[in-house]
């Protein structure tokens, strides 16, 4: 969660596998729309598509609170990124929802209690379209959803100080269903550096490696999106499992700090994992990367400032006016698939678009709809159909099958006790 204007430039031609479009200043270029054409469609509708990272049950509890009554996601809904016919039209076959709660709360030491209504959020959202939804935590889950037709629906935590230095907690998140969790947000931990916040560790302190291996003992998937990089080296060192980035792209090709830098994704093919890529313009476009590098700190200035959130949101509605940033478009988010392909291999990247935990969203991806128009420019930059599986969600349910075969081997381990616990405090 975060949580070009037309230059008039013809273009005079395209040939297959090059880009030939003129640069702009900032270094942008200017590319044409994707055309989506029946042969994507079915290759699209054939494929298993996952999407790491949703933040719907947030932006629905901002709009109508915890329970969401007044909202039917089953018609259209244009303030938001995602609903029911928008899904269906996209394809998305499994949706990774995240039970995300603001940084602050671990300060006013809310964190558990705020967490758990977000994970009882999940359940709601799943029990009001039953015939939609169907809640997973295994792919022989994932499996049987998607033959009844249903979306596949898991819960991941986002930021690991929802689990307040306790490994019970955290075993008890996953009893609830929670297959994944993000070590950090935007803040550093008591055991663990943020990727936009000053580092304190220089990677996971002795309790942090201890909640990864839990992680891995427990059949959670370690997500090193948000942390620093030095965290990033650190958990895949540590990790028996593959590792994922639920919601992260290539720092090569825009220099956030939310990013994942070359050598990390080097680590990130040897060990197994994936990478998936995020669709938040700020994150994916360099030339809007110039004016959110910094937004994080910015927005724990706003918070002390304004302490109460609908003050805080106001603030940051009000700051987002006046620093627009360019939306970029979907070929940008294509670039970040091709670096990590380069780099990491095809076997290492997906999807995680964050919708509607993000405030602007490059052309063509404006929603869960435009899934389909990935697949097309992704047959229009030369991938292989079966390569294009593997992105769309091939890659994703390879890893969730090898982090519970770990989890197998590891069941005979004993936990860790709560004197561990009391370290990291």
């Amino acid at each position: 969660m975060f949580h070009t204007s037309g230059l008039g430039v013809v273009l005079l031609g395209l040939v297959w596998g090059q880009n030939l479009s003129p640069a702009v200043p900032g270094g942008s270029k200017v590319r044409p729309p994707v055309v989506l054409t029946e042969a994507a469609r079915a290759l699209h509708e054939s494929s298993l598509v996952i999407d790491a990272h949703n933040d719907l049950p947030w932006a629905l509890r901002e709009k109508n609170g915890p329970n969401f009554r007044s909202i039917d996601l089953r018609k259209d809904q244009p303030s938001l990124h995602t609903d029911i016919p928008r899904l269906k039209k996209g394809n998305v076959g499994v949706q990774f929802w995240s039970a995300w709660v603001p940084g602050d709360t671990r300060k006013k030491g809310t964190s558990i209690r705020e967490t758990l209504t977000q994970i009882d959020a999940i359940y709601h959202l799943v029990e009001s379209y039953p015939e939609t939804f169907a809640l997973c935590q295994s792919v022989a889950e994932i499996e049987a959803a998607r033959k009844a037709g249903k979306i596949a629906s898991l819960i991941g935590l986002e930021g690991g100080y929802s689990i307040d230095n306790s490994l019970a907690v955290l075993r008890s998140y996953r009893k609830l269903g929670a297959v994944y969790m993000t070590l950090t947000h935007g803040e550093t931990l008591d055991w663990a550096d943020s990727a936009t916040d000053k580092p304190k560790h220089n990677g996971l302190t002795p309790f942090g490696e201890e909640v990864v291996r839990e992680m891995n003992r427990l059949g959670m998937m370690v997500d090193i999106s948000h942390v620093s990089p030095a965290v990033m080296k650190h958990a895949i060192r540590v990790s028996k499992a593959p590792v994922i980035a639920s919601h992260s792209s290539s720092f090569t090709i825009a220099d956030h700090p939310r990013n994942v830098p070359d050598d990390v994704l080097k680590m990130v093919r040897e060990n197994g994992g994936v990478v998936m890529v995020n669709f938040y313009s700020g994150f994916v476009v360099p030339d809007a990367v110039r004016i959110t590098r910094d937004m994080f700190e910015r927005a724990r200035k706003l918070r002390e400032k304004f302490p109460e959130d609908r003050n805080f949101n106001e603030a940051m509605n009000a700051y987002r006016k006046e620093n627009p940033i360019p939306a970029g478009t979907i070929h940008d988010v294509v670039d970040h698939i091709d670096h990590i392909v380069k780099i990491a291999g095809v076997d290492h990247v997906g999807l995680g678009s964050d919708y509607d935990g993000i405030p602007t969203c490059p052309k063509q991806l404006e929603d869960v709809s435009t899934y389909p128009f990935l697949t097309q420019e992704l047959l229009n930059r030369g991938y292989k159909p079966e390569d294009i599986k593997k992105i769309l969600g091939g890659n994703m349910m390879r890893v969730f099958g090898r982090v519970k075969q770990v989890a197998d081997e590891m069941v005979r381990e004993v936990r860790p006790t709560t004197r561990t616990e009391a370290k990291a405090r």
